[in-house]
């Protein structure tokens, strides 16, 4: 192994949401361009406290999934390094142990995240360790997808036309990693961390397959609104934690799916909407409508989050979540727009219930699918349309298989009623929101 001053020479490959060996934008340049690379993963205390359930879904996943690479690295006689720390914490220690010469990652683009990378830069820069970063789980990211006159699009229909003329075989292109396995760190097995150590437990739960079949593509625009249906991919977890590479489901989308194709390039618009106008994690997008006066009533919310409104789609969406961390998508839709108009509670107690229950949890995501039911988004649906429960039921589970799986006690007299009357809310809603509107003129 190389040394400089006596300490050897290691160059990190920094893992965040990108945890695959195969088709790794930061970790193909990293192993192409330098030797003794070391993969580091670190658990950040900070974040962790932040989650309740000491039995966390994606916890698991996550420490499932570098178990599994560790023994796919330790098969070539590398390793994998599990830390548990403050980030700049950890490099500290590595820059005392080794002589680091760089780190390379892949970009987030979360207030968060761009924060903490700020910090690392500048800690690495001052300690002469170059920081490289690459863009990976996104097809286009930043300004790469703007108007003409280089402004962010902020309506999704121009911007995915954009997004269609500039996509090409190109942008999808696989890195070829495995060339440079050879430039992985020749190093014995390093421990990792227990989850009970993190303060975790392991859970029983089946992780969802990462595989994307061509028949559920090319059906996917037909099932895919109907609950009971196996008709969605389930890689909304594997897309969050980069246990597959975007460029490889985008290709697979653009042969065989272009409605499946359009959900992708609202999860990259979602992205680009965050990076330009981070003040959405707090505020709504459209300023008028932190004017809105909500009810937030705490025993119509605990109802909502029980799934106990007497709403049975409501309500087996929100059992479905709560059971398994898992909700169908036309169902999130109809669950949101029934807390933000139904029962008129502020959008942003939604988000932060489902940010703490969702497998699949995304911040840009999250929020801009919340601020599309509440009206408050950027291309959201109008505040004067809202989701009538019973007739979304007629249309997309009419034979109520998905109701009854998990709301088995409907129809019964231990069903509850409605906690609201549709044509009260609906009349409410709209009226609150006229008057929140024309509040600020």
């Amino acid at each position: 192994m190389t040394s400089h001053k006596g300490k050897e020479v290691v160059n990190i490959f920094w893992m965040r949401r990108d945890l695959r060996l195969e088709d790794n934008t930061a970790l193909f340049h990293i192993l192409k361009t330098r030797e003794n690379v070391l993969p580091l993963f670190i658990f950040n205390p900070e974040l962790l406290v932040r989650l309740p359930e000491k039995s966390d879904y994606r916890i698991n996943f996550v420490y499932e999934t570098l178990q599994h690479l560790k023994k796919e690295l330790e098969k070539i006689g590398s390793t994998i390094l599990v830390a548990h720390g403050r980030p700049q914490e950890v490099f500290k220690s590595l820059i005392e142990k080794y002589h680091l010469c760089s780190v390379y990652c892949n970009r987030e683009y979360e207030p968060y995240a761009n924060f903490r990378d700020l910090e690392i830069e500048r800690f690495l820069k001052v300690n002469h360790t170059e920081f490289h970063t690459y863009k990976d789980h996104l097809i286009f990211e930043k300004d790469e997808v703007v108007k003409d006159d280089r402004k962010p699009y902020t309506v999704f229909t121009p911007y995915k036309n954009k997004f269609l003329e500039k996509l090409n075989l190109e942008s999808v292109k696989a890195h070829k990693t495995n060339a440079y396995f050879h430039n992985f760190i020749r190093i014995k097995p390093l421990p990792m961390p227990t989850l009970e150590s993190l303060g975790f437990a392991r859970v029983e739960n089946a992780f969802p397959a990462k595989s994307l079949s061509q028949k559920l593509l090319e059906n996917y625009g037909v099932n895919r609104d109907f609950p009971a249906r196996n008709g969605t991919s389930r890689l909304g977890l594997h897309l969050r934690y980069g246990t597959v590479s975007i460029r490889k489901i985008t290709a697979l989308s653009m042969l065989h799916s272009q409605t499946f194709l359009s959900e992708l390039i609202w999860r990259n618009f979602y992205s680009q909407i965050l990076w330009f106008f981070p003040h959405v994690t707090t505020r709504a997008f459209k300023p008028a409508y932190d004017h809105i006066i909500w009810e937030n009533n705490l025993a119509h919310f605990q109802a909502w989050c029980d799934g106990m409104t007497g709403y049975p789609l409501v309500d087996a969406g929100m059992r479905e979540l709560n059971q398994t961390g898992f909700m169908h998508n036309r169902v999130r839709m109809v669950t949101a727009s029934f807390l933000c108009k139904h029962l008129l509670i502020d959008w942003k107690w939604g988000e932060t219930y489902f940010a703490s229950k969702l497998n699949d949890y995304d911040l840009a995501s999250n929020n801009g699918s919340w601020q599309w039911a509440s009206s408050s988004g950027c291309d959201a649906t109008p505040y004067f349309r809202i989701f009538n429960p019973e007739l979304q039921t007629k249309r997309f589970d009419p034979d109520l298989e998905y109701i009854k799986k998990w709301v088995p006690e409907f129809g019964s007299d231990k069903y509850p009623e409605k906690i609201i009357d549709h044509v009260f809310a609906r009349d409410r809603a709209i009226a609150r929101y006229k008057e929140g509107l024309a509040s600020v003129g």
